[in-house]
């Protein structure tokens, strides 16, 4: 097996325009278990690719598939714009025809995506957030004075940060040596938006990810965050340099998250 190659897709997710929102690579496994490839290998892939997340997809004997998902640095437990790019390239390889469901495997238990029209629909775990102290560090990191920060609220994985309004996240400019060493995985800043329902921008450089493009795992703690104010429907935007759309509808302890892909890159991986 060592001299095979395994497909291969770099794909734009959370936009239908090519070099925005956020990419991901995705490498098709021949099977689940590999023993040439295991995970100190993917990790090696992973920061060989130097894409916020790659996601390995492998088929199950019951049709659906396992799913992980590694940064340049570390595996995760969920990541939305990864799943978004791993579906759209088991369709585009035609490994799935367009009406079938992508149902995967993952550590954050079973994902779906389905197609509806241009956008691929994902089915999510809420992630609600609590109210919380802001970690030491954390305003002088990110550049925000202490007061100006609305609401401070804590999940497994984030810190969010809800500021007055979107100029203030789309203006950010975070000291990440200083925010590296703040407790926290990552950190996102959010606010209401004179554009779009909300804006955020999310922050991850103790996992080798300085700002994510656009983070489909952040929008399952802002749908939470935002619903009482706004309902249970959002159309986020992630004010990166790339930039990126999310779609939310909450739903009881799930989240439904929307976006578009595109196909970059199709190769092999040797």
């Amino acid at each position: 097996m060592a001299g095979m190659t395994l497909p291969l897709q770099v794909v734009d997710a959370f936009t239908a325009e090519v070099f925005r929102g956020n990419p991901a690579a995705v490498v098709r496994l021949d099977a689940v278990v590999d023993p040439e490839r295991d995970d100190t290998w993917m990790q090696a892939v992973a920061a060989e690719m130097k894409h916020s997340e790659t996601a390995f997809v492998a088929p199950r004997p019951d049709g659906d598939f396992d799913l992980r998902w590694f940064t340049p640095a570390t595996e995760v437990d969920l990541c939305g714009h990864a799943t978004l790019a791993g579906a759209h390239a088991l369709w585009d390889w035609g490994v799935l025809n367009g009406s079938e469901p992508a149902r995967f495997h993952t550590r954050s238990g079973l994902l779906t995506a389905t197609r509806r029209g241009d956008m691929i629909e994902m089915d999510f775990p809420a992630t609600p957030a609590v109210a919380a102290d802001a970690p030491p560090g954390l305003f002088d990191a990110l550049g925000v004075n202490a007061a100006d920060a609305l609401d401070v609220r804590r999940s497994d994985f984030y810190v969010l940060v809800e500021v007055a309004d979107g100029r203030t996240v789309r203006t950010l400019s975070p000291d990440f040596v200083k925010l590296e060493a703040v407790d926290t995985r990552a950190v996102i800043v959010t606010a209401r938006d004179d554009d779009f329902d909300i804006v955020s921008r999310t922050f991850g450089p103790r996992v080798g990810i300085d700002e994510d493009p656009v983070t489909g795992s952040a929008h399952c703690v802002l749908a939470t965050h935002w619903a009482d104010r706004l309902g249970p429907e959002l159309r986020a935007y992630q004010a990166s340099a790339r930039g990126g759309v999310v779609h939310t509808r909450l739903e009881g302890d799930r989240v439904v998250l929307g976006g578009a892909a595109v196909t970059v890159i199709r190769g092999a991986l040797a």
